[in-house]
């Protein structure tokens, strides 16, 4: 099996952090790409001169609270752009606001998942994100 390309979007050091130890724990092939805002996102899947050799994910897994470009405007942008509307968006986010889901769902994430307060529970986050890969 080829490593699946993650591209996540993640400005908190602590949970890019949490993030990669979990996806290390887990047995999914993968290479995990990490830009800390929204315009980097872009410039990323949109192969931007300083992300020319970057790589087509095969998800995304987007914060809603970034600098620059907030995660919705991210996600509405790659959802109107015909070459990269079909990746997966998963919204990983602090944010519990119902507001914020029914949001993410009408610009077609794929999957709305809260980050926990219990960080021995990031695991089993990153385990669903995981299964949504396989």
């Amino acid at each position: 099996m080829n490593a699946i390309q993650i591209l996540l979007v993640e400005d908190n050091p602590g949970d890019v952090r949490l993030s990669t130890e979990a996806f290390k724990d887990s047995n999914l092939p993968h290479d995990l790409h990490i830009v800390p805002d929204g315009v980097e996102a872009i410039g990323f899947v949109r192969q931007t001169p300083a992300y020319s050799q970057a790589p087509r994910p095969d998800i995304i897994i987007l914060d809603l609270n970034l600098p620059r470009k907030n995660g919705l405007e991210v996600l509405e942008e790659i959802r109107s752009d015909q070459e990269l509307k079909d990746i997966p968006i998963i919204i990983l986010t602090s944010s519990h606001n119902d507001l914020d889901v029914l949001i993410a769902y009408k610009k077609q994430a794929n999957a709305y998942l809260v980050k926990p307060s219990d960080l021995s529970q990031y695991d089993e986050v990153i385990n669903a994100v995981v299964a949504l890969c396989q």
